[in-house]
């Protein structure tokens, strides 16, 4: 069966709730965007590849509701249709406000932004004719996150970042840095996972003995767990990305009764971490029932 991006789906954590917002999908080259997977790698991995032979990533974020609190996790593509031509594919989104209807909410309902980072597949809905999209919402990003890309001018790596005059002229003087550890809702706390980016960060979500991790792009598709030196192509620190997504991959591992999300995924955003015989696996709620 060809990969299907993730659908709209909530678990619980506690009294907090995660849904998925799906915005698209994108369809790429594996070999482009991930330089180190060996054809054995991906042979083993069928179910992540579309009919056309392309590596099927999700494009979409997260919504967490906690008390009165309405949190987005990172804001997906836009309402665009791109050709990515460094990656041999093409990315389609444009769904998140409808998704976010179907959840019964506006955008002025949302409170809180949390961008685990500022890649573009991340930030697509900041901001509309330059207004930001949800301006009732205090923004956050890591620490240094967006001083560095504020920083790279025309280096080659500012491409797959936020635009300057589309997303960081919106959020400026109205994004907020946090650091690790810092508390952004009741039982929502960050996480700093450097790497991909230098300020990119996650979030533990808890409640009583529940826990759940929003890893952002610490983990891209399930094949970097057979093999974590599989980086992608746009890692800003690609060595220290690995350690990371080693360290994280580590705790869920040891934590099975962790739920884990990431916007990338297909059948299902939700997951967990397991141990083989011989190597780490991701298992989806989709196959395992609603948790």
């Amino acid at each position: 069966m060809s990969a299907q991006a993730s659908p709209r789906e909530t678990v619980s954590v506690g009294d907090i709730s995660i849904s998925y917002l799906p915005d698209g999908e994108a369809s790429v080259s594996a070999a482009a965007l991930f330089p180190a997977g060996t054809p054995e790698l991906w042979s083993a991995h069928p179910e992540l590849f579309g009919a056309d032979g392309k590596l099927v990533l999700s494009l979409g974020t997260f919504l967490i509701r906690t008390g009165d609190r309405k949190i987005l996790v990172d804001l997906g593509f836009g309402d665009r249709t791109v050709a990515f031509p460094a990656a041999d594919g093409e990315f389609r989104s444009g769904r998140l406000l409808t998704s976010l209807r179907e959840e019964g909410l506006a955008p002025e309902d949302i409170d809180t932004v949390f961008f685990t980072h500022l890649h573009i597949d991340h930030v697509g809905w900041t901001a509309r004719n330059d207004v930001l999209t949800f301006g009732n919402a205090r923004h956050l990003a890591g620490e240094g996150e967006v001083e560095y890309w504020q920083s790279l001018g025309d280096h080659p790596l500012a491409a797959v970042g936020p635009d300057p005059h589309g997303v960081l002229a919106p959020l400026e003087g109205r994004v907020d840095a946090v650091a690790d550890g810092t508390v952004i809702a009741p039982g929502v706390s960050v996480v700093a996972t450097p790497g991909h980016t230098p300020g990119h960060c996650s979030l533990v979500v808890s409640s009583g003995p529940d826990r759940a991790l929003i890893l952002g792009d610490v983990l891209h598709c399930p094949a970097q767990l057979t093999d974590n030196e599989v980086a992608l192509a746009f890692e800003v620190d690609a060595e220290l990305g690995k350690k990371t997504r080693a360290r994280i991959m580590g705790e869920l591992e040891g934590d099975p009764n962790t739920v884990a999300a990431q916007c990338h995924l297909t059948g299902s955003a939700f997951g967990r971490v397991v141990r083989g015989r011989s190597r780490r696996t991701w298992t989806s709620l989709a196959s395992q029932g609603a948790s």
